[in-house]
């Protein structure tokens, strides 16, 4: 087999491929969120609308990151 033969050509956008990466840090950040705030909540109910607030403004936040990841690729693909 020659060196220069192509075995498998790769077409279309690789932004797709970063997309699905960069979704994985979102992810888990949205997972800690609600997991901390469960116990926040389990040990002081008293400060629910706090906690339940502060939950709502790190989840934002975190959505923010997911949809950026999802703008990216269009912005800097060819």
């Amino acid at each position: 087999m020659a060196a220069t033969e192509t075995l498998a050509a790769v077409t279309g956008s690789l932004g797709s491929i970063g997309y699905g990466l960069s979704a994985i840090g979102p992810g888990i950040g949205v997972g800690i969120i609600f997991g901390n705030g469960t116990q926040a909540l389990a040990r002081q109910p008293e400060a629910a609308g706090l906690i339940r607030a502060n939950q709502i403004l790190g989840f934002a936040f975190c959505e923010a990151l997911a949809l950026i990841g999802i703008v990216m690729p269009f912005v800097f693909g060819q």
